[in-house]
């Protein structure tokens, strides 16, 4: 038995969500697929994948094995990487996710400069908000602005800080008045961005301490750029990176309030499982990001 195939099909199985897309991914058949995985079960003696008809799920053991294949494999591909990519210029295609407003504010740029750079790399990008999970949904990496990230089956690289600021129109604080302090949110309408991990609370610093600050959200939408033009058209108060109202503060179509009472910032970063840990192209684009961001 071949058992880094082996272990490759199983960990491709995980990944893939099943037994069908991780033969698409292997470019092998559904049956050689399961064939590598039943022979390395049968090879260590254990269960690693409960098989229903509609999924697979991890074992307890077949967790603990996942991520030491993983190790394994990104060994394995470091070994191989040390004695080819001195030769190879970098190519193939780099699958990336990304926040809406931060992609189209940012990335198109971005990537033709990239592009320009390493002309062998294509780049297939989607815009969404929700959280992604580049191991399930098959992504070389995913950009997140969200707050710090942990998890021990992803690498996380943090690239830089993005304040944000708590605005509203004039012509709503013109008809609801000014809020002095954190209390008044409770009796203005806020526009609440539904991705937010806080829930329907906003991380505010007070004196130096953070606190979750309720308030009274009368509309919820998953899109930033939503509730910009929500809070521009006079809805109501709005907690925004502050990138993506940074024009509409200058020409006076929002207006920041509460100044002594900063929101906490959130964390610009690159996610990617750990298994694409040695890859040329994520490297490669992860570096870029951070010199573009640090101004090199």
């Amino acid at each position: 038995m071949d058992k880094f195939e082996s272990m490759r099909a199983f960990t491709q199985v995980v990944e893939q969500g099943g037994f069908a897309a991780a033969a698409r991914k292997m470019q092998l058949s559904r049956s050689a697929v399961n064939k590598l995985v039943i022979n390395l079960e049968n090879n260590l003696g254990v269960q690693l994948l409960y098989r229903t008809t509609r999924q697979v799920i991890l074992t307890d053991n077949g967790r603990a094995f996942y991520d030491r294949c993983l190790n394994i494999l990104s060994s394995l591909e470091e070994a191989e990487l040390a004695v080819t990519r001195q030769h190879q210029e970098p190519k193939g295609n780099l699958k990336i996710n990304a926040p809406m407003s931060f992609g189209i504010s940012f990335l198109g740029a971005q990537i033709a400069e990239f592009m320009a750079r390493y002309t062998e790399i294509n780049i297939q990008l989607t815009l969404e908000d929700r959280f992604i999970d580049p191991i399930s949904e098959g992504y070389d990496l995913v950009i997140r602005l969200s707050d710090p990230l942990e998890s021990p089956s992803l690498i996380v690289h943090s690239i830089t800080n993005i304040s944000r600021v708590i605005c509203a129109a004039p012509s709503y604080l013109q008809a609801r008045g000014i809020p002095d302090n954190l209390s008044d949110l409770t009796q203005h309408s806020c526009l609440h961005y539904g991705y937010l991990a806080t829930g329907d609370r906003w991380p505010i610093v007070d004196r130096e301490q953070e606190e979750l600050v309720a308030i009274n959200g009368v509309f919820c939408c998953n899109n930033g750029e939503i509730l910009k033009e929500a809070a521009v058209n006079g809805l109501g108060i709005v907690l925004l990176p502050y990138f993506l109202v940074e024009q509409e503060l200058k020409q006076g179509k929002l207006q920041a309030i509460l100044p002594d009472y900063p929101a906490r910032e959130l964390t610009l970063s690159v996610i990617y499982p750990v298994n694409r840990h040695l890859s040329t192209k994520v490297q490669l684009f992860t570096q870029f990001l951070r010199d573009r961001f640090n101004g090199t």
